[in-house]
């Protein structure tokens, strides 16, 4: 890359991914150009932000003390001050297998028959085994449930997910059983005919009764770990809400999803100044009643079985605390 190509990339102000590629022995290497925001940190922090994807500054420390890291061709320590424009690459080594086992966690099952089940996920649990989460996943519960009879489509780290909710959101998610289940399923989430309702509650008065928020949804260009509103490289994203009770300074909503893109909902009412209850990422971080992540319920989920072509409804109760918050003076 020329310094002229280097300057461009630095006007326009996005951080770049300038490309990856995977080395013999499993080492995928990656670059990337310091935006003018990441001027002054350090760089395992910035590293950390650009390509964490759930993995600690440490990890990265260790990449650095390895070698591994390099700023405009050069070694530099963790703590070295990061320059807008610098050219930053890392080879990351080739994550090792994880053996993922069944665990006997219960499991609150809303709907289940030899082709899915639909279960309401709680608060706190993460749907699939990914960095730091390794044991107490849904997939580790449904496991033991299910046995063998999981679809094998998405790998042995996801056995049966085919769509996922957050951590922190409450709610209905599927869980197939078998291939051809999977694939039906995967078809009509593709094709957004899959009905998604969910509830919430989000920061402020919403004025209007009803309304549609649609706009791209994409990687933050500078937060790796975030989504934005982004016409650059955001793809199409739809959200219908409707207002079911209004508050002093908040508001009790419903929303449907005509896309589903991730944290489409709590990204797109940050995007009109109304960010969910709790939500510590797209929030401001006041949390007064403690709250553990935003305060978002999946609902209700609707779609053609696999196996009968009937349109299937499964609806999925107010967690406890949702229910207790309402009843607070928000």
């Amino acid at each position: 890359m020329t310094e002229q190509e280097r300057e461009n990339y630095f006007i326009n102000g996005f951080q770049e991914e300038l490309g990856q590629q995977e080395f013999s022995g499993g080492v995928l290497a990656q670059e990337f150009l310091a935006a003018k925001e990441q001027a002054g940190e350090r760089l395992d922090k910035v590293l950390s932000t650009l390509c964490g994807e759930g993995q600690s500054r440490s990890f990265f420390q260790k990449l650095i003390k390895g070698g591994q890291v390099q700023v405009n061709g050069k070694g530099r320590k963790a703590n070295y001050c990061v320059n807008a424009g610098d050219l930053i690459q890392v080879e990351i080594p080739k994550a090792q297998e994880i053996e993922i086992l069944p665990e006997n966690i219960p499991l609150d099952i809303l709907y289940e028959d030899s082709d899915l089940l639909v279960v309401n996920k709680p608060k706190g649990m993460v749907v699939h085994p990914s960095a730091g989460h390794y044991s107490g996943t849904l997939v580790n519960a449904v496991m033991y449930h299910c046995k063998d009879s999981l679809s094998g489509i998405n790998g042995v780290i996801r056995p049966g997910i085919v769509h996922r909710i957050d951590m922190d959101t409450t709610g209905a998610l599927i869980v197939c059983k078998n291939d051809n289940a999977h694939l039906h399923i995967a078809g009509q989430i593709k094709e957004h005919s899959i009905t998604r309702r969910y509830l919430g509650i989000v920061k402020g008065v919403v004025a209007e009764d009803s309304g549609i928020i649609e706009g791209t949804i994409g990687r933050h260009p500078i937060d790796r770990k975030k989504m934005a509103v982004n016409q650059r490289n955001g793809k199409r994203a739809v959200t219908h809400y409707r207002v079911l009770q209004r508050f002093s300074s908040h508001t009790y909503m419903e929303f449907e999803l005509e896309t589903g893109r991730t944290h489409q909902i709590r990204v797109h009412m940050a995007s009109i100044g109304h960010p969910l209850l709790g939500d510590s990422v797209y929030g401001n971080g006041k949390n007064p009643w403690k709250l553990q992540g935003q305060t978002l319920h999946a609902a209700v989920i609707g779609f053609l079985h696999p196996s009968r072509a009937e349109y299937l409804e499964v609806a999925a109760p107010l967690p406890e605390y949702f229910v207790k918050l309402l009843e607070k003076p928000l």
